[in-house]
């Protein structure tokens, strides 16, 4: 005899987003945080690619992710 299961959790997934930011300041890094936050992201992290000629972040990569109910629909 089975007992009754437990009641149905639905998997969760996360999802993640990659924003490049090419002119690295604080203007743009404090925009590209605030736009994604704004629209249900969660910020994950912040990376600064570098050139050896110069001590300023040529690049950064911020990453930002959501968590998403399964979409497979069982």
């Amino acid at each position: 005899m089975n007992p009754d299961p437990p009641h149905s959790v639905k998997p969760v997934t996360c999802e993640y987003k990659v924003v490049e930011i090419t002119t690295v300041t604080d203007e743009a890094i404090e925009s590209v945080l605030n736009e994604w936050v704004a629209q249900g992201w969660t910020y994950d992290g912040l990376q600064f690619a570098m050139r050896d000629s110069s001590p300023r972040p040529c690049m950064a990569f911020v990453t930002f992710k959501r968590e998403s109910a399964d979409s497979t629909g069982d």
